[in-house]
């Protein structure tokens, strides 16, 4: 899968960050989300590699990228910590400036680059999430029971790591294969790469630590920005899917607009795995978005 796209691997503090990189034109960060790599993007990155030089990683902890140790804090899982890998890796490439389209957990770790580092970002399109603290603040039952790995995957170690890893895919394919669409949109290829993932050793760690840190040191990140009354000032597009549960338990547009000054957003006919679900439509909204010229912003 994505044979087009050189692979590529760097190091930044110790920890390996994978990923490739392909394409012409301007440059376009791609980020994944839970469980996944940066495979999703198999059925969205031609289209978008004829305009744009893609890099598409794989967050730490997921992947073949690295899983570091943890601290008491999960400080080396906070999306401060990934946004400052991703950012690494784009500097590699030699992309000071340029844009986003992020997925799931790629996506809340791309509001956190935006934040720590608004001049590398131009624009960014983030889809079917509601930002992180607005959305463990709203929690209600209906999006506990749908959502219920937030809950899980934060409780103490070791027992959610030592339930995924007694059965990895099965983890895979009950998370991913439990929404809205089930298993049908996803191709064996990319199934078999996450599951190839998931049992690398380590990656079970690697992903409560991710929602650990959500649940706590990136909480702390976010109502400080909250506090000092800092918002996003790049153009912001969110896309959400339509029969998804962010879109029905959240209103995602306005508790973005609490986050950032140029908001606009609309929702897509699926759930909530977009470039594999509604890949054609995906590819439409960002070759718009990425390429609109300032003076078209809202």
């Amino acid at each position: 899968m994505l044979d087009d796209f050189t692979p590529f691997d760097i190091e930044r503090d110790g920890v390996r960050i994978h990923g490739r990189v392909g394409g012409q034109g301007a440059p376009l960060l791609l980020l994944h989300g839970h469980p996944q790599t940066h495979a999703i993007w198999h059925r969205v990155a031609p289209a978008l590699a004829r305009q744009f030089t893609l890099v598409m990683v794989d967050l730490r902890g997921y992947g073949d990228s690295g899983r570091p140790p943890t601290d008491a804090q999960h400080r080396p899982y906070s999306k401060r910590e990934m946004a400052g890998d991703v950012l690494a890796a784009m500097r590699h490439h030699g992309f000071a400036r340029f844009g986003v389209l992020a997925h799931d957990r790629g996506a809340r770790v791309a509001h956190r680059l935006a934040a720590d580092h608004p001049s590398a970002v131009e624009r960014m399109m983030l889809l079917d999430i509601a930002p992180t603290l607005a959305m463990y603040e709203r929690t209600d039952l209906a999006f506990a029971r749908a959502y219920w790995h937030w809950f899980f995957l934060i409780q103490p170690s070791p027992l959610p790591e030592a339930l995924i890893e007694s059965d990895p895919a099965r983890y895979v394919r009950s998370t991913m294969g439990g929404r809205y669409a089930g298993l049908g949109p996803f191709a064996p290829e990319a199934m078999a790469e996450y599951e190839r993932c998931i049992a690398l050793p380590g990656s079970a760690r690697g992903i409560c630590e991710d929602y650990r840190a959500s649940a706590g040191i990136d909480l702390t990140l976010d109502r400080e920005d909250i506090a000092a009354g800092r918002r996003l000032d790049q153009p912001l597009r969110v896309l959400w899917g339509a029969h998804g549960v962010v879109g029905r338990c959240f209103d995602v547009l306005a508790l973005w607009r609490e986050r950032a000054v140029q908001v606009s957003g609309a929702p897509l006919p699926c759930g909530h795995y977009i470039p594999e679900e509604a890949p054609e439509a995906l590819a439409a909204e960002a070759l718009r978005f990425f390429t609109e010229s300032k003076e078209d912003t809202p």
